[in-house]
């Protein structure tokens, strides 16, 4: 930033002093009714706004440049900035300019950061704004994160770094700090939102003494996570960067919450992804799991409900209580009722937290008003149900709060402006003192009828208006033809082009009392408006209670409404191992599908846990094996899940290989992430683990990568994990005969003329062909090509190669052909290479008819051919 030379105005030293405290951020200076921006702020926020930059005196002999926003409007820029990856110091008038000698007073109030939103304008409604820190001591990650916006603080505690990165793509934080010098993963430390802070900071005797201070307590025992150490030290270093951020204590954080690893079915950061849950591979919410079930009526519940779908539980009892209550709500269609009431409920998690910090603005107590008003009809609608139930627990935190609401009922207008600054929020009949100096301020416009014609009769100016604005005060105004008429007792005022405008004694002490009054009625609008929140901060944690179950209501509401509307079913929730599924379907695909979809069974077990699925291209093997994920995942958020019968037994982890992609920032090639991908699957898989692999292998050589495939799959069958192995190998087929506990089934298709129908059917045994040449032919592989690729074909097909020629002896033994073994079926490979000249001209000679010469003279042609 460029530096202020001593003839700099006062304003502008003032600047100076307070961006040197904020030197990271864009620093918005108010001036009157805007939020004006210098030097190289300046500069960035104008390319960033597309705002005009502008000059405001020297500096160092150069002009300062300047760019300015309207204060009225400034959310909208904020958001914009915010969207950029910007934090912004918002700095006020703090001082009286009355009473103020050079500058007003200023000081920063508040530094809007991408992970400290609470404005209702800068965030997105229906999804998490997370502020998250990282902390490590070894290959040990702590782990803390906090929604601002709603007061929810939670702690975990991982080992290495792929459970870490793991829980970072769930939360999905929009800031995270971390030690300046900690050497992260991966490309995180390329990701936006990462904040370095400086190592100091990352100290566990300080982050006790800043997370006591915060829930004024003693010590940390009672919230169960004194043992988490290297949690705390994050926890820590997030609650004071919160604090200093919005320079308040945060009064609705209350309490510190611990997440257990084991408590949820485990789901990697691969896997999330392709499980597309809530956020598609193309990075949007179009066709996820959370777009299909998300029909909930509040906002607050559609991102609880998000929660659940990324975090499904091993928590049987919380599970079963979901379901039972989903089960209960669909009973003669008692969700509708409900949902109806809740649909007047607006987003009153965020709204106390704005109240909380007294950010809250009118209409938010208004939304806070009707909310409050439907409690008593919820009880109501909640009293017949089963007690010691989940939506009985519900009913005792949904308790109505008749004072409070009957207080902002008689205390707010009905439809309250956006903003106190220029009252008209508290209702007539509230306060008296208000209503008095209201009425004062109102009178003035009998007055001033009076006067205009009182003074039209006395000055026989029939076009003498009488007039108010909020810049020059009162003030009598004459064409400026008849502003030579005037008489004497007329002071001049003010000049427009076209009139001129007056004042007289009578005029101005009239606008004396006037004008007073309507400051008093301000001023006194504003006492009454804080008293408002600072009443509502006295219960603002039953509040919290209340609407959180409000929230937890709205989504078992619509689980409910999604079992009946989609024909889904409640799970049984089994001690037994194993899945097995009658007619299930992919939730979303069988909602996007322009066509019938084909549902397909599923059967693992201790008997039958691995399935080899073959099959071709756009057969439906990636459908298949994401539902079976998808099905097992919502049963354990406590959702119906979309088949006619389904049993889910202990499941700890979800593990998927699906798909190819390359990760060019962190240097890994396609078939690397893959590798990557694998291997952790095969380090952590259990025998309780859902696993789907599918092609692996497939970004190598054919040798190398079958013999990985059925090397992982041979892991994976001795760890008893219960797995989806889809292949394109059709040498994995042999390995039910080898191995116990594995199946071949495969997807059907038949042939029509030189195309290809896809039948979409799970069927057991083997797939007899790929049908590769007709899939290149539905994508629009120039025909051509095609053409060219069946003469090719029906070459290799004509070869008698021995399957020993193709594959060495140790190979196919590795494979579990021993010799006398049924072989698997030949598997055509057009990429395989072509004999050598050499070898092709040797295969073809007749040997008893050369003589010694013409041996000889072959043995120099090939000589010179190799």
């Amino acid at each position: 930033m460029s530096q202020a030379s001593p003839a700099n105005t006062p304003m502008i030293t003032q600047y100076l002093s307070i961006k040197r405290d904020h030197p990271e951020v864009l620093l918005f200076y108010r001036m009157g009714d805007f939020y004006e921006l210098f030097f190289d702020d300046a500069k960035r926020a104008a390319t960033l706004l597309d705002i005009t930059l502008t000059q405001r005196g020297q500096s160092g002999g150069k002009p300062i440049p300047m760019a300015g926003i309207p204060y009225h409007s400034a959310e909208g820029y904020l958001a914009r900035l915010v969207g950029a990856g910007e934090s912004v110091a918002i700095c006020e008038q703090v001082g009286d300019p009355a009473t103020s000698k050079g500058p007003v007073e200023r000081k920063v109030v508040r530094i809007v950061t991408p992970g400290t939103l609470h404005d209702e304008a800068l965030l997105d409604a229906r999804r998490d704004n997370v502020l998250a820190a990282l902390y490590s001591k070894g290959p040990h990650w702590g782990l803390a994160w906090l929604e601002l916006s709603s007061g929810r603080f939670s702690v975990l505690e991982v080992e290495g770094d792929a459970e870490m990165l793991a829980e970072l793509t769930r939360l999905a934080p929009a800031e995270l700090l971390v030690p300046e010098d900690l050497a992260l993963p991966g490309g995180l430390a390329q990701q936006r939102g990462v904040c370095r802070q400086s190592d100091w900071l990352f100290d566990l005797e300080s982050a006790i003494r800043s997370l006591c201070d915060q829930f004024e307590v003693q010590d940390l025992r009672g919230f169960g996570c004194a043992h988490l150490e290297t949690a705390l030290v994050a926890a820590g270093v997030l609650i004071d960067y919160a604090r200093d951020t919005q320079r308040s204590r945060l009064p609705h954080v209350t309490a510190i919450a611990v997440e257990n690893r084991d408590d949820t079915v485990v789901i990697d950061a691969a896997s999330r992804r392709n499980l597309e849950i809530d956020i598609n591979l193309g990075g949007t919410t179009d066709n996820t799991l959370a777009s299909v079930l998300d029909t909930c009526t509040t906002a607050m519940g559609s991102r609880l409900l998000k929660r659940w779908l990324n975090r499904p539980l091993r928590q049987r009892d919380i599970v079963t209580a979901r379901q039972a209550a989903v089960a209960l709500l669909a009973l003669e269609a008692a969700y509708m009722t409900l949902r109806e009431t809740l649909s007047a409920v607006g987003d009153v998690e965020r709204i106390l937290a704005r109240v909380a910090l007294y950010s809250a603005r009118p209409r938010d107590l208004a939304r806070l008003r009707d909310a409050l008003a439907v409690l008593p009809d919820l009880e109501r609608q909640l009293t017949e149900v089963e007690p010691g139930s989940a939506l009985d627990v519900l009913k005792t935190h949904t308790r109505p709060f008749p004072e409070l609401s009957a207080t902002l009922q008689r205390a707010l207008i009905d439809n309250p402006p956006v903003v106190i600054r220029d009252g008209g929020v508290i209702a007539e009949g509230y306060d008296s003192e208000l209503d008095e100096h209201r009425g004062m301020a109102e009178n003035a416009g009998a007055y001033l009828v009076e006067l205009e014609t009182r003074e039209r009769q006395r000055t026989g100016l029939a076009h003498l208006k009488v007039g108010y604005n909020r810049v020059h005060g009162y003030f009598i105004e004459l064409p400026r033809a008849q502003a030579q008429s005037a008489p004497a007792d007329y002071i001049r005022r003010q000049t427009l082009k076209n009139a001129e405008r007056f004042i007289i004694p009578e005029l101005k002490e009239f606008e004396d009392k006037a004008l007073s009054a309507r400051s008093r009625a301000l001023a006194r609008e504003k006492w009454l408006y804080d008293s408002l929140l600072s009443e509502l901060n006295e219960t603002l944690h039953p509040l919290q209670a209340t609407f959180r179950a409000v929230a937890e209501l709205d989504v078992l509401c619509a689980f409910s409404e999604r079992a009946q509307t989609l024909h889904w079913v409640r799970p049984t929730l089994s001690e037994a191992g194993g899945i097995e599924v009658k007619a299930g379907r992919h939730p979303v695909v069988e909602q996007v599908s322009e066509t019938p979809f084909v549902p397909n069974d599923l059967s693992l077990d201790q008997q039958q846990h691995m399935l080899i699925i073959t099959g071709p291209n756009m057969g439906g093997k990636s459908t298949y094996m994401r539902q079976a994920a998808l099905i097992t995942l919502l049963a354990h958020a406590g959702s119906f899940v979309p088949a006619d019968e389904a049993r889910i037994g202990p499941v700890d982890r979800i593990f998927t290989r699906i798909g190819s992609s390359d990760d060019l920032a962190g240097g890994r090639s396609t078939f690397m992430v893959e590798m990557t991908e694998t291997a952790n699957i095969l380090h952590n898989a259990t025998a309780q683990s859902l696993v789907l692999m599918d092609e692996i292998g497939r970004g190598t050589s054919t040798f190398d990568g079958l013999s990985l495939a059925w090397a992982s799959a041979e892991h994976l069958a001795q760890t008893q994990a219960l797995t989806l192995f889809a292949t394109h190998y059709f040498e994995m087929t042999a390995m039910p005969e080898h191995i116990e506990g594995v199946a071949n089934v495969h997807l059907t298709a038949t042939e029509h003329g030189e195309g290809i129908v896809f039948m979409h059917r799970i069927e057991p045994g083997p797939a007899s062909q790929s049908y590769g040449l007709q899939v290149a032919q539905l994508a629009g592989v120039p025909s051509p090509v095609i053409a060219r690729a069946r003469e090719k074909l029906v070459t290799l097909e004509q070869r008698e190669i021995d399957q020993d020629a193709l594959a060495p002896r140790s190979l196919v033994n590795d494979l579990g052909k021993e010799p006398g073994g049924v072989a698997s079926p030949h598997q055509a490979d057009l990429f395989a290479a072509a004999p050598h000249p050499v070898v092709e001209s040797l295969s073809q000679l007749a040997l008893d008819d050369l003589s010694p010469r013409e041996a000889l003279a072959m043995l120099y042609q090939w000589r010179d051919l190799l």
